[in-house]
């Protein structure tokens, strides 16, 4: 009896480990990938090692952008600011922590570092349907990210951007969206931390997306990332003084 007992509360315990371990936030759980996104995170620990950095991009397929459609917008303002994009399309805030712990920041000390990030932990997995994240594991992700910044770049200032607005107005990503900035807007410390929301910028009087500034309403055109530029340069400027 007792041995079956032991094997009773064993077998309760490995249950509850099991089920803890399901619950864990993947948003806070450094992750890889492989392939071109490793390559690329490789080319980023390369670029850092030349050293020269004082404006840091860090992001997703967003932040990647200004080197496709945003690339003449991003030659005039952060070319001569020897400005770097960290951007990886795809990536969710737990792959900007992998590579945030392996080794892209090593030897850098941008004077700013603009971090935009969390849209694709919102919203729904293609394959299964089931949401990625709950928008409190979101802000979870998110918060995790400007800490490791904190922690790798002690003496970098840091411009949160808010998650820009994206799907049709009556989109119900729309209202996570809202609630994960206005959590984020928590963040902004009046010293190191700098939060910043231009996604009023982007939306029509309506409050719809213009396909002229984000062609499938999540990605941005040529005028989306001028708009972006625009929207940021007081502030940008200001902490870059």
């Amino acid at each position: 009896m007792k041995k079956l007992f032991r094997l009773a509360v064993l077998a309760f315990f490995i249950a509850l480990s099991t089920i803890a371990v399901l619950a864990q936030n993947t948003a806070i759980q450094p992750a890889s990938k492989e392939g071109k996104w490793l390559e690329r995170h490789e080319s980023f620990i390369a670029q850092a090692k030349q050293g020269g950095i004082k404006l840091l991009f860090i992001g997703d397929s967003i932040t990647y952008g200004w080197q496709v459609e945003g690339q003449a917008v991003w030659d005039k303002y952060y070319g001569p600011r020897h400005a770097a994009n960290f951007g990886i399309g795809g990536d969710r805030t737990q792959h900007i922590l992998w590579r945030i712990q392996n080794g892209e920041l090593k030897g850098i000390k941008p004077k700013v570092v603009v971090l935009l990030i969390g849209t694709n932990n919102t919203g729904y997995e293609r394959d299964t349907g089931q949401p990625r994240n709950t928008t409190p594991e979101a802000i979870e992700g998110i918060t995790a990210v400007v800490k490791a910044l904190r922690a790798k770049l002690p003496e970098s200032r840091i411009l949160l951007l808010a998650l820009f607005p994206r799907g049709e107005k009556d989109d119900p990503i729309r209202e996570q969206l809202r609630a994960i900035n206005s959590a984020l807007a928590n963040l902004d410390d009046g010293r190191k931390v700098k939060f910043l929301d231009i996604g009023s910028k982007f939306l029509e009087p309506d409050g719809s997306l213009s396909r002229d500034i984000m062609p499938d309403l999540l990605h941005l055109s040529q005028r989306g990332y001028q708009i972006w530029a625009d929207a940021m340069e007081p502030t940008l400027a200001a902490m870059l003084k």
